[in-house]
């Protein structure tokens, strides 16, 4: 009878030492909930309660990138790209409640990445549909692709006019 006591305890103590060192932390996988009132950084960047947020799996055009700012044109006509963008995304939100989703990781600078949400409707699909941002094939899997064809189909935004795309705007300055 103590014998079998024993075995049951090294079974036991076997089990939970086995557990502890295979469990992987599951609150890093969960997803983090940020909701208030948004200032816009930029088309893909906004802040709630001093939080950075960028918008994972897309890019808007810069603002300011290295003293620089990023320009479109439209027939002979030069335009802030970046401005219009972050315009645009303010135009959305409004005075509206934002919802975030944010990702365990973070960028290269170190900013919450996640989609974020008025109303329930993605921020990062209506700035794609409608041609304020572009899908970032690089990080969002070609999640935006259908909203991207769309917004190019009927030359919305900054599809109807003469743009570089963010990345390129950034590497080449």
């Amino acid at each position: 009878m103590f014998l079998n006591k024993i075995k049951v305890f090294l079974l036991i103590s076997i089990s939970l030492i086995f557990f502890f060192l295979t469990y992987n932390d599951v609150k890093s996988e969960e997803v983090k909930i940020i909701e208030g009132k948004a200032i816009v950084v930029d088309g893909d960047t906004i802040k709630i309660d001093s939080l950075k947020i960028r918008f994972s799996g897309i890019d808007a055009p810069e603002s300011y990138y290295k003293g620089k700012e990023q320009f479109c044109f439209k027939g002979e006509e030069k335009i802030s790209c970046g401005k219009l963008s972050k315009i645009f995304l303010i135009e959305k939100i409004g005075n509206e409640k934002v919802k975030c989703e944010i990702e365990a990781k973070t960028d290269r600078y170190k900013r919450k990445l996640g989609e974020c949400f008025v109303n329930d409707k993605s921020l990062s699909r209506i700035l794609v549909k409608n041609g304020y941002a572009f899908d970032y094939p690089r990080y969002s899997k070609k999640k935006y692709s259908i909203e991207q064809e769309y917004a190019k189909k009927n030359s919305l935004g900054l599809w109807s006019m003469k743009f570089e795309f963010p990345w390129d705007f950034r590497k080449n300055n």
